[in-house]
């Protein structure tokens, strides 16, 4: 996510018209249209008709939703379900007040799998005549909160603000007393998929929607003939609407899998027929511009079952980010399955242990990068089916690699039409009111954390991606804009502790995040958990029962920052103290995941690395056959020694954006057209071209262009990192920053690593520090001409220590150090098994 320097391109305005079909008459089955697919293919041909019914699109009249008190209780229990809503008890007046909306308490007569063990499927139904892998993992519980006090151990100049930190867990335990409470638990509260939404039983389907601002609903879809006096819904106290349709006569389900179904209502801003927010599957028909929500209930024998067990959580995480829609070497949209079979492989052959996946949450604008999301339940459906996405998992599943998710929980699309924005007609159902409710920059909605039903959905939705689709966890975007009313924005944080404990903390969201985290490793404790923080918030990294925010990891995003200023001067400008301290200025105790470049970096109006590096020489001078020139030279040799150092010193796990390990040429341009941002800005279009909206891989690929050595390189790194595990060796050292000669020597784990940024300096019997005696190898050279480098170092050569103190380190050896390198040692003994890449 871009804070500041880039331009988060807004949704394209959704303004439509569609003719109403005749009204309903006759059996349900009769005017059903799949939007389906066939098995093992996907075609854009198959959608025809029409949407919704016809509406005015008379201006919006926005007023405030009443607020509605919900409490309720939730009983685990399967024998209890009945077919109706049960009137809750009251509750004490403070929780009115705290949370203004509350909870629901519904039970029904599903027959719905309720223990934490095991799968929950997609409507509620536990299926299963087929053979599916099973968990390894027993009965799951999300632990009680602890004290909190640690995080004052850990670091005491937290005391300071101990007034903000207590007041922030203390609300953090008041709400897991009111979840559970009025909820049955935290695991509990986080399975709204099976109460909301459309939910299918024996005999029937239930349809469930929060929506307290709407005076009518009904619902209506392909299986009524979009007749919205066919199917009324009946709304409880609590602003809930609710219907029940019966199976059809033969036993057939009343809404056929595959057919639209959106819900009609009467609104303080007027008519509007909205896709169910926990809808699981969307699509665009041809033609058109607003998208339809799609009832999806596969047969049994067509859904997908998971075959392979998830990965445990490795102890370093290498993560390649990916998109799947613009990762054909094609200009086009690509495919979960062409995802599946052509890329994980390579992913695995690079070396990376993790794939993280971006734009997985249905967002009707495809130019948003996935950030601007509609439809939250539901996968992408430019890129295939919900199965073809599972499918998609478990074969990474298969090679070992963990996939993570680019979930998008700090805000929403403001498109009316398809998403959440103004769903009953009230500006504060989902979202703040007023001008809190707005991200100016983003252009974009933002979530209300202290409301009851919002909770409820981020809560579930989170839990949704990891049940039912079996993610390994995930890397939560825009953190930074949840946790402050500022969000960010022009504001310079310089790690002053009032800076993040104070009046700008929206406590509410934070208050979220402990109970996403909590949620999140109670459940399923091999997942994953990274956040995208800017601001450098103390305790973000530090467990919730200590008191912290709970992520595993934060993005170190100062390090890209970084390297894009440096790249703006001279390499000779450079300095070697500077590189260190961004490289290793984080929290104690609070892990990071380092990277140089993301897909910020990559987006029209940046530059990669490659790009700053290299520039317009690299349309001409990146073959093999033609002699280099001065730039691609430079260029090559700092895109390796700065993706090593940014590996090797930056953080305990390590990201690339697909494409960068090779130095993808240009930028990535999603397809356009002409644009006024809110501010007047015009932006033009790019003819909607999907020309650099694609990754050409067989770039890296070919052994007669440069690009190939430097994807080698990557690869070897990766594998390096993978047989000794430096990035998360407690031992770090770094033991010279030399601004004379511009080398950095350091060490992490049992390697040394030798960095020489000079331009042309090499140095001979260059004397390194270690830590211990005996023999050391090269284990890695980015002057290997494997990686197009000019091959100025032995391979065979042995480097023995020497006793004595140098640079603070007990034992020391002699090397070459050749300009513009990035050379890593190794014990004799611990390289004689060799890299297996």
């Amino acid at each position: 996510m871009v804070y500041a320097s880039g331009i988060r391109l807004p949704c394209v305005p959704h303004l439509y018209k569609s003719s109403a079909p005749s009204g309903f008459n006759g059996d349900r089955r009769s005017t059903s249209l799949s939007f389906l697919l066939k098995k093992d293919s996907f075609s854009r041909k198959i959608f025809a008709g029409k949407s919704s019914k016809e509406f005015d699109a008379s201006p919006l009249i926005i007023t405030a939703s009443e607020k509605v008190l919900v409490p309720g209780s939730q009983s685990d229990d399967p024998s209890a379900v009945t077919d109706q809503l049960e009137t809750p008890e009251t509750v004490s007046e403070d929780i009115e007040v705290r949370n203004g909306i509350e909870s629901l308490q519904m039970e029904d007569n599903e027959n719905v799998e309720i223990e934490d063990h095991g799968p929950v499927t997609l409507q509620g139904k536990v299926s299963s005549e087929k053979s599916e892998v099973k968990s390894e993992v027993g009965p799951r519980s999300i632990p009680p909160p602890g004290a909190g006090q640690k995080i004052y151990e850990i670091d005491p100049n937290l005391l300071g603000h101990r007034q903000h930190l207590d007041y922030r867990y203390g609300r953090y335990k008041q709400m897991c007393e009111d979840i559970d409470k009025y909820e049955g638990g935290l695991a509990a509260f986080s399975r709204g998929y099976e109460k909301f939404g459309f939910i299918r039983s024996d005999t029937g389907i239930t349809y469930r929607e929060w929506a307290p601002g709407a005076k009518s609903a009904s619902l209506i879809g392909d299986f009524n003939n979009w007749n919205p006096n066919a199917d009324i819904m009946t709304r409880n106290e609590f602003g809930v609407w609710e219907i029940f349709l019966p199976n059809n006569a033969d036993g057939s389900p009343p809404i056929p899998h595959g057919s639209r179904v959106k819900i009609h209502m009467d609104t303080p801003s007027g008519i509007k027929d909205s896709i169910p927010a926990w809808i699981k599957f969307s699509v665009q028909a041809p033609g058109e511009i607003p998208y339809n929500g799609i009832y999806y209930d596969p047969p049994e024998e067509e859904k997908y079952v998971f075959q392979h067990p998830q990965p445990k959580k490795p102890k370093s995480l290498r993560i390649y980010e990916a998109h799947v829609g613009m990762s054909s070497t094609e200009p086009i949209i690509n495919t979960y399955a062409n995802f599946r079979d052509d890329v994980l492989p390579r992913i695995k052959r690079l070396g990376y242990n993790a794939v993280q996946i971006m734009a997985v949450q249905e967002h009707s604008y495809y130019a948003s990068f996935g950030y601007h999301v509609t439809n939250f339940f539901a996968p992408s459906s430019r890129c295939g089916t919900p199965d073809d996405l599972k499918s998609l998992i478990d074969k990474a599943h298969e090679l070992g690699l963990l996939v993570l998710m680019d979930i998008v929980h700090s805000h929403a699309s403001n498109n009316v039409l398809d998403g959440l924005n103004m769903f009953d007609g009230t500006d504060g159902h989902y979202f703040h009111s007023g001008s809190r409710g707005y991200h100016w920059m983003w252009d974009s909605r933002l979530f209300n954390y202290g409301s009851w039903e919002v909770l409820r959905f981020l809560l579930s939705n989170a839990r949704w991606w990891l049940e039912e689709y079996k993610f390994d966890g995930f890397r939560f975007d825009g953190v930074t804009s949840m946790m402050y009313t500022h969000h960010g924005l022009q504001v310079a944080f310089t790690g002053n502790y009032s800076e993040y404990f104070g009046f700008a903390t929206d406590v509410d969201a934070v208050v979220y995040l402990m109970l996403v985290n909590d949620m999140i490793h109670g459940l399923y404790p091999e997942a994953v958990s990274i956040g995208e923080d800017v601001s450098g918030m103390p305790t973000f990294c530090i467990p919730v029962q200590d008191g912290g925010v709970g992520f595993d990891y934060r993005l170190q995003m100062a390090i890209a920052d970084k390297w894009i200023q440096l790249l703006k001067k001279r390499d000779e400008d450079w300095k070697m103290g500077e590189i260190v301290h961004t490289m290793t200025n984080r929290r104690w105790l609070e892990k990071c995941v380092a990277y140089a470049e993301s897909h910020d970096q990559a987006l029209v109006g940046d530059k990669t690395i490659a790009f700053w590096l290299m520039d317009k020489d690299m349309y001409d001078f990146m073959a093999l056959d033609r002699p280099s020139t001065p730039l691609i030279d430079r260029g090559i040799a700092l895109h390796k020694m700065i993706r090593l150092i940014t590996m090797g010193l930056g953080g305990e796990a390590y990201l690339n954006f697909m494409g960068n390990e090779f130095g993808h040429p240009e930028w990535i341009d999603f397809p356009r057209v002409d644009q006024r941002l809110p501010n007047g800005q015009f932006v033009p279009g790019n003819n909607f071209s999907y020309d650099k909206c694609r990754r050409r891989f067989d770039l890296g690929d070919a052994d007669y262009l440069r690009y190939r050595g430097m994807q080698e390189f990557d690869r070897a790194m990766q594998h390096l990192e993978e047989k000794y595990g430096f990035m998360t060796s407690e031992h770090q050292y770094v033991s010279r920053k030399d601004e004379g000669d511009r080398v950095i020597v350091f060490e992490r784990g049992n390697l040394v690593f030798v960095f020489n940024f000079h331009w042309n300096s090499s140095y001979s019997d260059y004397r390194v520090g270690c830590l211990k005696p005996g023999k050391y190898k090269i284990v890695l050279d980015s002057d290997d001409p494997l990686f197009g480098g000019y091959k100025r170092l032995d391979h065979n050569a042995e480097y023995f220590s020497l006793e004595g103190w140098y640079d603070d380190q007990p034992h020391s050896f002699l090397v070459y150090a050749p300009s513009r390198t990035a050379v890593v040692y190794a014990l004799a003994d611990e390289e004689e098994q060799p890299l297996n890449v």
